[in-house]
């Protein structure tokens, strides 16, 4: 490939990730004005590495659980290929539980949505399954977008529907470009697409590093831990917990966030993004657009006590 030729492709694919960002960023700011992803909670902004605890005064508002003695959980976000928030969260985190009893047991949940949209996506899964989480007990939640990963590595076809929704970047971040007809906005036929889609799956299958596609294929569903069950999109309202679809635990939005009735345990979710942090007396909502807002928010669970810490 000449200079000219790099140079070119380089701009592409910049252009390309500018106006996934901008819709995107688009689709986020719907989001704000949406009744069912209005947050009543919020994270301070000038969130310190002690984590803040929250009010509690309308309490009619809130359903306060509890985690079992002498553990402490931290749930985190969407992170959405942020290696740079993910990093300086787990710093404040790693801060905040020296503060805990030696005694106590700290549980990491991560709630799905590590890559797609951000362009460290592979650096991310990289940062997660290396030595820096050991001093942790760690539990990995699917996230829909691990989901379209693992779909576009047993077919092809589904490349482009990924891409519309971050797949680009996390290819990117694996060393692929997407097909060149559809970074320059080119026409081309319905066969040359996807002669070009099933070229890159085949690179990308050959090189995914085998630590990775176990990562992905090795996630949880959900986790119930005290009075919470953490789950990446949510629970279908009446539905037992073991006869839920992973559609549903992994897509669910409106029939979900709508729902007036409490759930059995307090949900813990990301997937929708917000503003700030949601808690009310069915769910918390942990999800506050890291990819576009800069700002990755976790939960912190201890005895009857919640707390909140940002980036």
């Amino acid at each position: 490939m000449t200079p000219l030729s790099k140079l070119i492709a380089f701009v592409s694919a910049a252009a390309s990730f500018v106006r996934r960002q901008m819709r995107a960023l688009m689709a986020y700011s719907k989001s704000k004005v949406s009744p069912d992803a209005t947050p009543k909670q919020g994270v301070p902004s000038d969130a310190k590495y002690v984590a803040k605890p929250i009010s509690i005064a309308k309490t009619q508002d809130r359903r306060i659980g509890t985690v079992p003695d002498k553990v402490c959980v931290y749930a985190i976000g969407d992170i959405h290929g942020r290696l740079d928030l993910l990093q300086k969260l787990v710093g404040k985190i790693q801060a905040d539980a020296e503060a805990l009893p030696a005694d106590t047991q700290v549980k990491l949940i991560f709630l799905g949505d590590y890559i797609d949209r951000g362009l460290s996506s592979r650096q991310v899964v990289d940062f997660l399954i290396s030595d820096r989480l050991d001093p942790f007990e760690k539990v990995f939640l699917m996230g829909n977008h691990e989901e379209a990963l693992l779909r576009f590595i047993e077919d092809a076809s589904f490349g482009q529907t990924w891409a519309n929704y971050g797949g680009i970047e996390t290819l990117y971040s694996y060393g692929f470009q997407g097909p060149r007809q559809m970074m320059l906005g080119t026409q081309s036929d319905d066969q040359t697409l996807a002669q070009a889609w099933d070229d890159l799956w085949r690179g990308f299958r050959r090189s995914i590093p085998d630590a990775h596609l176990t990562f992905y294929q090795k996630l949880a569903a959900y986790h119930i831990i005290g009075d919470y069950l953490f789950v990446h999109a949510g629970l279908k309202p009446g539905v037992p917990i073991e006869r839920q679809s992973s559609s549903d635990l992994l897509w669910i939005r409106d029939e979900f966030l709508s729902h007036a009735q409490p759930f059995e345990k307090i949900i813990v979710h990301g997937h929708t993004p917000a503003d700030q942090i949601f808690y009310d007396h069915r769910r918390i909502g942990l999800d506050t657009g890291a990819y576009i807002t800069g700002r990755l928010s976790a939960g912190r669970f201890f005895g009857n006590d919640v707390r909140f810490i940002s980036t």
